[in-house]
């Protein structure tokens, strides 16, 4: 026990009490600081990001209902040969014989058999009355008050397009610009007006202003162009337009400009002389005229009526309805002082899908169709021939040429400009295709296949 003692006593040197260490009280409230510090910048950055990405989230879960439009497509007429013509006609003639009898002698025999029945007395032909009038000259005042009325009507849906530019002069004196022309109110998707216009009226505009024809005012923005027809979409939200105003206006219809035909009474309005909301009436003098664009081929019609080199508007039929897009651009040099406009319905895809702001595919080619006439005449293979290939475009970076002929896309056969346009108007841009082409080397045609990947024209 003593000992026991004694080592105790021993080592009492070596036992410590252990405390608690005090609190730094400045410590911690730094800490504190540096955390709330650390939260608020944390909560300042997630709001940025979702307010930033609020609106490409709730279109991507809620897309909007309403906020496209549909525009119904025309279908090209197709004339029956005459080959086709007589042979339905002679299957009719069989078939009716067929019900009759086959060889008829039956009906031949029973109509022997019964006595000639007599014939009803003929009642006697009225002579039509004829009534000669002179036409004279308040007549034909009277057919122009009508017409004129139609184009009053319609241009209840034409605007005038303002593009306003800021530049900076020699002198550093700033001054704008100001390029107008006609514009087309051609939809409403329940939230904005959509108008159709020139792109190279708006083109590098700071500013875009639409006046209504009742001489409102209101600023619009651009929704889609089309690098290759030239054409634009602008919108002006509803909200920003009076209830006053939306009385005066109308949306645009739309015709088939596939019925049109040589010699078709046509109304111009818009800006066909320069001067806005002008009417002039005349006749379509050829319907069959083919322009070259990029991709594509279009219908152009010429006519009559005199107009501006710089003229803008539409062409409507006598039912008020837009059946061509006036662009004088596509016209050649000895038509540019009368109006010429690009068939309505080969556009109304290309209007529809600017509407509803999606991308136009874009490969780069200038072609036509390759017939078996042609073919024969020329000694070509049968397909879609590359007249040119547009530079720094897809077409060239996958190696197309001048002169090859397009005989497949995809697998699909191609046969005419009008399949080509189609298969290339369906895909998206970014999006790969294989090309089959026929490429003439030495003195015979090889079959050779090229990749592209499709863009868009800028």
């Amino acid at each position: 026990m003593k000992q026991q003692e004694h080592d105790e006593k021993e080592f009492d040197f070596i036992k410590e009490k252990i405390k608690d260490k005090p609190i730094n009280k400045r410590r911690l409230l730094i800490r504190a600081g540096y955390n709330l510090l650390y939260a608020i910048m944390f909560g300042a950055v997630a709001c940025f990001v979702f307010v930033f990405l609020k609106p490409y989230i709730e279109d991507w879960l809620y897309p909007e209902k309403g906020s496209t439009i549909s525009i119904p497509k025309d279908v090209l007429p197709q004339e029956e040969e005459p080959d086709k013509k007589e042979a339905s006609e002679s299957k009719e003639d069989q078939e009716s014989k067929e019900e009759s009898g086959s060889d008829g002698k039956e009906d031949n025999s029973k109509k022997n058999d019964k006595e000639p029945e007599p014939e009803p007395p003929k009642e006697p032909e009225t002579p039509p009355v004829v009534i000669h009038e002179e036409l004279k000259l308040e007549d034909f005042q009277k057919l122009q008050d009508k017409l004129y009325t139609i184009g009053k009507k319609a241009n209840k849906a034409v605007v005038t397009v303002t593009g306003v530019t800021s530049s900076i002069d020699w002198f550093d004196t700033p001054y704008e610009n100001e390029n107008r022309s006609a514009g087309i109110i051609i939809g409403n998707n329940g939230e904005e007006l959509l108008i159709l216009t020139e792109k190279k009226i708006i083109a590098d505009a700071q500013e875009i202003n639409i006046t209504f024809i009742d001489e409102t005012e209101v600023s619009a923005s651009l929704k889609k162009y089309d690098g290759n027809t030239g054409i634009a979409i602008i919108s002006v939200p509803l909200n920003e337009i009076s209830p006053y105003t939306m009385e005066k206006i109308q949306v645009a219809v739309l015709g088939n400009s596939y019925t049109i035909t040589q010699g078709t009474v046509v109304i111009a309005i818009g800006s066909p002389l320069g001067a806005n909301y002008s009417i002039l009436c005349g006749t379509i003098t050829s319907s069959k005229n083919k322009v070259s664009a990029i991709d594509t081929n279009f219908t152009i019609f010429t006519t009559d009526i005199i107009g501006s080199e710089n003229g803008s508007g539409v062409l409507i039929n006598l039912n008020g309805e837009i059946i061509g897009l006036v662009l004088q651009d596509y016209s050649s040099q000895n038509d540019r002082n009368t109006i010429t406009a690009l068939s309505i319905s080969e556009l109304k895809q290309i209007i529809q899908d600017l509407s509803n702001k999606q991308d136009i595919s874009y490969m780069g080619l200038r072609v036509s169709t390759a017939t078996d006439e042609i073919a024969e005449e020329y000694g070509i293979p049968k397909g879609v021939y590359i007249k040119a290939v547009e530079l720094d475009s897809p077409a060239m970076a996958a190696g197309l040429q001048e002169a090859d002929v397009i005989t497949a896309i995809d697998g699909e056969e191609i046969t005419s400009v009008e399949k080509y346009f189609q298969k290339i108007y369906e895909k998206e841009p970014e999006e790969l295709i294989t090309i089959s082409i026929k490429r003439l080397i030495g003195e015979e045609y090889v079959d050779l296949e090229c990749q592209a990947t499709l863009g868009v024209l800028q």
